[in-house]
């Protein structure tokens, strides 16, 4: 039996990506990562938990985090959340190269 998947996305995701103008290049690739985790929402690489922000575990209650590069400067962070019938893969947020360094405290060049 196929498990189904539902791509989803937190209000700071999806206020993101309703300000992206329908042609751009950004919002043309953050639809094709979402066609990707449909069809395998483990295709992202899992970060690990001592390294998860504290604004996600107190926001979000999650227990797992992953990260997509969607192209050379964008991050997008999602989390799994297991239902009954299905896989919710929930976008958290998507971060430039920058902001993603800053969130995670990598110091920048």
């Amino acid at each position: 039996m196929k498990t189904n998947i539902i791509v989803s996305g937190s209000n700071k995701f999806i206020k993101f990506y309703g300000k992206l103008e329908n042609k751009s290049p950004l919002k043309q690739k953050l639809d094709d990562v979402m066609d990707l985790l449909k069809k395998n929402p483990g295709i992202g690489n899992r970060i690990k938990a001592k390294l998860w922000p504290t604004k996600y575990t107190k926001k979000y209650g999650i227990n797992n985090l992953y990260r997509y590069s969607v192209g050379s400067n964008w991050r997008l962070l999602y989390t799994l959340i297991g239902q009954s019938d299905a896989i919710n893969c929930v976008i958290l947020e998507v971060l430039d190269h920058k902001n993603y360094d800053n969130l995670f405290g990598y110091k920048t060049s």
